[in-house]
């Protein structure tokens, strides 16, 4: 028996099968015949179309796909895929959706299509005579950059604008050459990274600096979906709901910590469908927490107030860098799937619909708040979750949910009592 103690470092591991990464994975961690089994069942993903979205691949993960109905968006029905593994989650919009439905459903808007490069340049001497030389080279950055990328825009994207700001950071100096790209359906990250890094050069040259960071930036404020929607007073029953809804959202625009909690649930829902169609739910997300800070206080992403009539008018506003070419959203079955469900065709139309979603979410988690808590709609979908870990199967599971909710305790171990009771009986 050999005691060599193991060693993450192994040799040409991206040169393996997925088979032979998976033995080594299950030997170095002691994995049991049933782990083993789960990692290598592909699901609906094809494994060799995952071994190459990814490095060292060994297996898929599924996420369930739910379906949000009673969807009216700028008066069109749409039924929502949203990829989720939290309870409660898609029920919420279904409910959000058809509480509004009658009134309209939801309105939505887009700012456009842009997203920002950023290319930093240090060791300047006169930082502020720099911005200007970079300014006077508009017409030929915008030359460089958009023969970076003929399709674009020949699609009619491309260079937008350019910004230069002068940024005094704790170590020195540093001028911030902002390229606002239009990138049209596509997320934005390769073709706006790609121009940044043929400028840098050029921006070298013309000022006597020294060109470091060439990157997008994730806080995508020139490309804001934008929804609202009112919900009749009487349908979510009366002013008193209606005043607890409005006075949850005061609480999370005066507290940090609130906020928090409360943009999270926005994005419960935001995060499933940018998921569902294959698009990047790392750089939505941070987008969206960074532009709810950009007042200087972390503030909440909706906005909540009382309509002339009396009725609850809900609006929300969030950066959404979500593309329907490129990427997962073009190579990953299920997402293209999922994309085919929606029925879009512009990215801009999606990033509508993600925040529809969003706004949805937030109504659901507001009104259970201010009415019967958060638990009891979430303990109710949960309850069947712990049925299951309980080691409930078949028509077990449901019987067992109902029991936890009835005595009010969605615990394990009060499913494994029940449970074994269940049985007995």
């Amino acid at each position: 028996m050999s005691n060599t103690t193991p060693t993450s470092r192994i040799s040409g591991f991206h040169k393996l099968t997925i088979q032979e990464r998976l033995n080594k994975v299950a030997e170095f961690c002691h994995l049991d015949d049933e782990s083993r089994q789960q990692l290598a069942r592909p699901g609906n993903l094809d494994p060799e179309l995952a071994d190459r979205l990814i490095e060292n691949t060994i297996g898929t993960l599924s996420i369930p796909v739910g379906i949000a109905t009673n969807m009216k968006i700028d008066q069109d029905d749409v039924l929502i895929p949203m990829a989720t593994e939290e309870s409660s989650v898609v029920a919420a919009v279904c409910n959000a959706a058809r509480q509004c439905y009658d009134n309209g459903g939801f309105t939505t808007s887009m700012s456009g299509s842009l997203m920002i490069a950023q290319v930093q340049l240090v060791g300047a001497q006169d930082p502020s005579a720099c911005r200007l030389k970079i300014l006077e080279k508009k017409a030929e950055i915008k030359a460089l950059c958009n023969a970076c990328d003929p399709l674009l825009v020949q699609l009619g994207g491309g260079l937008h604008d350019i910004d230069v700001r002068v940024i005094h950071a704790v170590s020195e100096p540093m001028v911030v050459v902002h390229l606002i790209v239009d990138v049209r359906d596509a997320m934005g990250a390769n073709a706006v990274n790609s121009m940044a890094e043929a400028l840098a050069p050029h921006i070298e040259s013309w000022t006597g600096g020294r060109v470091y960071l060439r990157i997008l930036s994730n806080l995508a404020d020139q490309r804001l979906a934008r929804a609202r929607a009112t919900w009749s007073c009487d349908a979510i029953g009366g002013p008193e709901v209606r005043d607890g809804i409005i006075s949850a959202f005061h609480f999370a625009e005066a507290d940090p910590y609130r906020a928090t909690t409360h943009n999270k649930g926005i994005m419960n829902g935001v995060t499933a469908v940018v998921l569902a169609t294959g698009n990047d739910t790392r750089a939505v997300e941070s987008g969206a927490h960074a532009y709810a800070s950009l007042t200087g206080t972390y503030r909440s992403l909706t906005q909540w107030e009382i309509a002339e009539n009396g009725d609850l008018a809900g609006s929300i506003e969030i950066p959404m860098a979500v593309g329907l070419i490129g990427g997962a959203t073009k190579l990953h079955p299920t997402a293209r799937a999922c994309l085919e469900i929606l029925g879009v065709t512009t990215a801009d139309r999606l990033a509508q619909i993600i925040a529809a979603v969003g706004l949805a979410q937030n109504f659901s988690a507001l009104k259970a708040l201010a009415t019967t808590g958060i638990q009891k709609g979430h303990m109710t979908l949960h309850s069947q979750n712990i049925a299951m870990m309980a080691g409930a199967v078949g028509s077990e599971i449901d019987r067992l949910a109902q029991r936890l909710i009835d005595r009010q305790a969605v615990r394990l171990d009060v499913a494994e009592q029940e449970l074994e009771l269940l049985r007995k009986q």
